[in-house]
Parts: C-alpha cells; sequence; structure tokens
C-alpha cells in the first residue's frame, strides 16, 4: 500500500514500508524496535493479584455509577467522550474476572447512549441531516453540530466490550449484542465512512486516527456484513500503516519508540502523552489480535514508558522524547503495556496517579500475565 501523508510518503523497500521524511526532521528514521530479552517468570510471581485490583476498583464502584449513568444518558455526546473510561473499565473488570455485574454495567452504559441518540435529520444544527442517527454537541462550543471525535472515542471501547462478549451465549445476551453492534455498524462506522473517511476516519492526528483504527478493527472481527469487513480492514490497514511510518527511535532512549502526532513529521517534542494514551491502547489491541504489530514494538513502547516518559519517582514527562512536565495520568493507554512484562507491571505498582480506569487495566493486566 502506497500512503500520501503530510510532509511525506509512505513507501515500499526490500526491508518493508517506512516514510520518507521532509527535509528538517529532528529525528533520524529508524524502523525496526530494539530486539529485547524475554521477561522474567520470577518477577510474575511477585505481582499483585487480581484480586487485589478488584479491590482498588470496587472503592470507585457506587461512584462511577452515579458519575456514568447522567453521562450515559445524555444527549450530547460530550458527556459520552468522558463515559468513555468507565467502558473501558468495565471492559477490563469483565475480562479480568469474568464477573457479569461489569458487563451488565457497560452494556447498560452503552443501550442508554443509543437510546438517546436522535435522527441526524431532526438535530436542526447538525452540518449533515441524513439518514443516520446520532448526537449534537453544545457544551464545548461545537453549536449544536456532531461531532466525530467525541463519537470515536467512546465507541473504540463500546466495540471493546462487543469483542469481550461476543463468545456468550446467553439469550438475553445476545439480543443485547445484537442490537449494539448493529447501531455500531450502521450509527457510527458506517455513518462517518459515509460522510467521508479523509476528514472523519484518517483525520489530522495520530491520535484520533488510532480511534477509529481500534473501531474498523473490532467491527471487521465482528461484522456479518462481507462489504463492511472489508471496509473496515481497508481503514485499518490504512491507519496502521500510517502509525508504522510516524515511528523511529526515540532520541532519548534507543530502545524506545518516538512519533509526532502530526502525519509526515518528526520534530520534537513529538506526541503529547495524554493523547499518546490512545495511540497505545489501539496497538495494544491490534498486538494482541496478531495484527501487524509485534513483542518486540510493545518492549518498545514500553521502554518509552518506563525509560522516557516516567524514568522515575514523581517525574513524569509531558511528551514522548521525554520533555516537559505532566501529571503522570496513563489510565487510557500506557497503563495496558503492564500485561506484556511483568517489571512493567512491577514498575507500574508504584505508580500514585490510580483511578478505576487504572485499576482495573492492572487487574486484567495480572490476569493475563498470570495465564
Amino acid at each position: 500500500m502506497l500512503v500520501a501523508s503530510l510532509g511525506g510518503a509512505v513507501v515500499a523497500g526490500a526491508a518493508g514500508l517506512h516514510l520518507v521524511r521532509a527535509a528538517g526532521d529532528d529525528v533520524p528514521d529508524v524502523r525496526d524496535p530494539m530486539p529485547v530479552p524475554p521477561p522474567s517468570m520470577q518477577e510474575a510471581l511477585k505481582i499483585k493479584t487480581v484480586a487485589y485490583w478488584t479491590g482498588v476498583y470496587l472503592r470507585s464502584w457506587d461512584f462511577a455509577l452515579r458519575n456514568g449513568l447522567p453521562l450515559s444518558r445524555s444527549t450530547d455526546s460530550r458527556d459520552h467522550y468522558d463515559l468513555a473510561y468507565d467502558i473501558d473499565a468495565c471492559t477490563a473488570m469483565f475480562r479480568a474476572t469474568g464477573d457479569h455485574r461489569y458487563l451488565d454495567r457497560g452494556l447498560t452504559f452503552m443501550e442508554n447512549v443509543v437510546a438517546a441518540a436522535r435522527p441526524s435529520k431532526s438535530l436542526p444544527k447538525s452540518s449533515f441531516r441524513d439518514r443516520f442517527s446520532g448526537w449534537a454537541s453544545s457544551s464545548s462550543g461545537e453549536g449544536g453540530d456532531e461531532v466525530p471525535l467525541y463519537e470515536s472515542y467512546l465507541w473504540r471501547y463500546g466495540t471493546n466490550l462487543l469483542v469481550a462478549m461476543k463468545g456468550l451465549t446467553n439469550a438475553g445476551y445476545r439480543a443485547r449484542y445484537a442490537r449494539l453492534l448493529a447501531f455500531a455498524e450502521t450509527d457510527i462506522f458506517d455513518k462517518w465512512h459515509t460522510r467521508g473517511t479523509k476528514e472523519y476516519l484518517y483525520r489530522e492526528r495520530t491520535h484520533m486516527a488510532s480511534h477509529w483504527a481500534l473501531i474498523a478493527m473490532n467491527l471487521a472481527h465482528l461484522t456479518a456484513d462481507q462489504g463492511r469487513k472489508a471496509r473496515c480492514n481497508a481503514v485499518v490497514d490504512e491507519i496502521s500503516t500510517r502509525l508504522r511510518g510516524q515511528l523511529r527511535r526515540n532520541p532519548a532512549e534507543p530502545t524506545a519508540w518516538f512519533w509526532s502526532d502530526v502525519w509526515g513529521s518528526a520534530q520534537r517534542p513529538g506526541q503529547d502523552v495524554g493523547h499518546g494514551n490512545a495511540v497505545v491502547t489501539y496497538v495494544v489491541e491490534a498486538h494482541d489480535r496478531g495484527q501487524g504489530w509485534s513483542t518486540a514494538d510493545m518492549a518498545a513502547f514500553s521502554a518509552l514508558l518506563t525509560r522516557v516518559v516516567w524514568p522515575g519517582g514523581k517525574t513524569y514527562h509531558a511528551y514522548v522524547d521525554g520533555t516537559g512536565t505532566d501529571n503522570g495520568w496513563w489510565s487510557d493507554g500506557f497503563v495496558k503495556l503492564g500485561r506484556y512484562d511483568p517489571a512493567v507491571q512491577l514498575r507500574l505498582e508504584r505508580h500514585q496517579v490510580v483511578n478505576d480506569q487504572f485499576a482495573a487495566n492492572m487487574a486484567l493486566n495480572a490476569r493475563l500475565l498470570r495465564a
């Protein structure tokens, strides 16, 4: 595949796909991560248990319901953006424990979101007013329009929840699954794909595009429609190839990845860590599905976390080149790297910025490490 991008292009060569950079980029192009030793199984025996992290998560159980219910019932999609963290936490807890109360809450929240949708034609300030359904947003200055970012931010995790429950045989769950899947297929993916892939799916920043890569990857796995499956796979291939083309060896640490959030650029300081969480979430899920991201890649993202972004203590850097200062919020992405290496998980156990999404993903990490 040849992928044009701002400031450069992805081209095929003997060593595979790589990005031809514009002059003046700060970080030299490197295609492959450094080799890494295998994780230590002795360290895996030291990590905290699923039960421990479940206990941490449940401290926020009642608050999460009080907070999440009104967000899920809102007709403003900006509220659904904030709900995304609850859906990810519920999915992680369901995967970690098999306890259906976590699944039930996630399903209830997503069903409320669907119930709040309205026909686009009925939204007076929508730019589209077409045959699809969705939500208007006014709370953050969007003027009552439909906002693809807010929808993709939630539905990457809504479709993750569907993947997690795909194998359930209970008739009630199957019916709920089918209704949510039909909505995600038509009124999320088909809607924005029809409205324009360049404008609304491939986006102007890596992290925004990664939302759609995850949605498309999930729906390609779930849909029974072969035409839609092909369109989803095309979106995944395009965005994944572009992301691969952004990567190069980190100037602060040769075993870690560096990338810019601006397509075709390699200018420092690169991607900001907060939004970089979304990129990590996508590549983690893609790796676990065997879709183009290697164990060495995961080690390079882990080195980025433990050696560049968080070199120790309460030092949290804001950018992936190790510059700036930030608040250490990694619950939406970087925390998920603990599932590959107990040494990373043990480091994360010492992290002091912990919320329910962080605890839920630590529980899932522990489950996968101990499997």
